[in-house]
């Protein structure tokens, strides 16, 4: 018998430092969290977000008919802080601690529960593992939290020193966004549901082929590569540089489309030429124009200006309808992280049938030969190797790309919150709740008493 959670009876309660404003975005988890609470919002669901919000916008925002409710937490701190989300972190952690829990247990989720809904609480990354842990204690003394589905997700690794696992572990159920960061987290001792990232279905559609044709006619090469990621080592650039160098020897005329960070670059280049590139308008002009009016001239322009450098360095920010013309003009998508969570980017990609070049670690969604070339060593040379396959295998390149598309068409946000809604029917069932529209007399934990101890904590859905 199979139980079904519903917007009739079900509310969402969402915990994140980042989130939708320009000043709470600082990585690809504000874009995450976004995505998904407005996903949820629009199949219907009730949705509450509470994250380090602007200073000067409202402290609560309804959108979407209703359905979505920003909570602008710590605006209070934000505005001796305006340099961002993580500008001040530490007193916006404690503040987030105080006072989150007596407000999500008491405003939020008592309510709803008293009303007979059940509330699932969702926990973004290590900033939020402590307020996870007081809302479950604080509707433990109310008598409520058999109908509250908690679950604490970890996108990566980082602040994993400052969580206390064991009491996370019994108070929440623990999830992830890869196999391999399961592995990972399997050494912590929790053993985490995976429910992975998506993409927008927006990334779907066709991109303009004359903006495609535009590109390539404006990079003067006989091979164009992208990539777009951080200055970090773990991201691949000194193999992305080098394959440059080992194409341009062979005497082929190479051209790498570059995006980082904020970070200092660092590449370290010797037998070829890197080019800054900016654009001559406003930057945030030339942002929004692209987005509500698909101009991209400004940004045509600036690259250019890079001439007949082999690495053009893009210093601009980036819409992603642009984004998506650059990968769908690439002949190839270097998305080669040597550690990589998930890998977001190389589904973005995919979604333009472009040829992306994964690494091995957390790109669940990636099948050698068959949607992507996935590396198994961090080397230039396996790259070119595969440049080279794909340029006399033609065939089999056209088979990637449209594999690569229907790929991505499973890993949108409305399918990935699919599978966060079973995975929640799941946690109802081992934790025996009921809702309105939840079919009584039946739960995996009644079923499966014979081999679960009585004191199993709630959050145990992470320990088998």
């Amino acid at each position: 018998m199979f139980n079904s959670i519903t917007p009739d009876n079900t509310v969402f309660i969402v915990l994140s430092f980042e989130g939708p404003d320009v000043y709470s975005m600082a990585g690809g988890l504000g874009s995450r969290i976004s995505h998904l609470t407005n996903t949820l919002a629009e199949m219907g669901f009730q949705v509450h977000h509470i994250f380090i919000g602007d200073p000067g916008m409202a402290g609560r925002e309804s959108l979407r008919e209703g359905k979505l409710v920003l909570h602008r937490w710590c605006q209070w701190i934000s505005r001796y802080h305006p340099a961002g989300v993580y500008d001040g972190e530490e007193g916006k952690l404690n503040d987030f601690n105080q006072s989150v829990p007596p407000f999500v247990a008491h405003e939020l989720a008592g309510p709803a529960i008293s009303q007979g809904k059940l509330v699932a609480i969702l926990g973004e990354e290590w900033h939020t593992a402590e307020a996870m842990c007081r809302i479950s204690d604080l509707l433990h003394y109310s008598g409520q939290r058999d109908k509250a589905l908690m679950f604490w997700n970890a996108n990566n690794t980082y602040g994993f020193e400052r969580i206390d696992w064991p009491r996370l572990a019994y108070t929440t159920a623990i999830t992830t966004v890869s196999k391999y960061m399961k592995q990972i987290m399997l050494q912590t001792g929790v053993n985490p549901l995976v429910i992975p990232n998506g993409i927008p279905r927006a990334l779907l559609n066709e991109v303009n082929g004359l903006d495609v044709l535009t590109l390539r006619e404006t990079v003067p090469a006989d091979l164009i590569l992208s990539k777009v990621a951080r200055w970090h080592p773990d991201k691949g650039w000194g193999p992305a540089i080098q394959t440059i160098e080992m194409l341009k020897k062979s005497g082929v005329r190479p051209v790498l489309l570059a995006r980082g960070g904020v970070e200092s670059n660092g590449m370290e280049v010797s037998r070829i030429t890197v080019k800054d590139v900016f654009l001559e308008a406003d930057p945030e002009e030339c942002y929004r124009r692209a987005l509500l009016e698909d101009d991209f001239r400004p940004y045509f322009e600036a690259i250019a200006s890079g001439g007949s450098a082999d690495i053009i360095n893009l210093l601009f920010p980036i819409p992603y309808s642009f984004l998506q013309v650059i990968y769908k003009a690439s002949d190839v998508v270097l998305a080669n992280s040597i550690r990589e969570p998930f890998g977001l980017v190389g589904l973005e990609a995919m979604a333009t049938g472009a040829v992306v070049f994964t690494g091995g670690s957390g790109e669940d969604y990636a099948t050698h030969l068959y949607n992507a070339i996935v590396l198994d060593t961090f080397s230039a040379e396996e790259i070119t190797f595969y440049i080279d396959y794909l340029r006399t295998h033609p065939e089999h390149r056209q088979a990637i790309s449209s594999a690569a598309k229907r790929t991505a068409e499973q890993w949108t946000w409305e399918e990935v919150a699919k599978r966060l809604v079973c995975k929640l029917e799941y946690q109802a069932q081992l934790q025996g709740a009921a809702a309105p529209g939840l079919e009584e007399g039946y739960s995996l934990k009644a079923a499966f008493s014979p081999l679960l101890s009585a004191e199993m904590p709630l959050g145990s859905a992470n320990q088998g």
